[in-house]
């Protein structure tokens, strides 16, 4: 199956839209296909190297990382 069965999103109550909104913005923004995604985050050079020192999140030169779409969102979840 392309699409993802379900989308998941708990703010543990901090949000300031509610979890079902912010699901629908990212089913609306985003293309969670796996092509999608490849493409999305530029998976297709490997970077073993990089990513296998000091941890592969909160580090901002991986694409996965990118904050670039948060305008977006957050329109959209209004």
């Amino acid at each position: 199956m392309a699409e993802p069965v379900s989308i998941a999103v708990d703010t543990f109550g901090t949000g300031q839209v509610s979890d079902e909104a912010i699901v629908c913005a990212v089913r609306e923004i985003f293309s969670c296909t796996p092509k999608a995604m490849i493409e999305a985050l530029d998976l297709r050079k490997p970077i073993y190297r990089a990513t296998s020192a000091y941890g592969h999140f909160g580090r901002p030169e991986f694409s996965w990382e990118k904050t670039d779409k948060v305008d977006v969102l957050r329109k959209a979840a209004k």
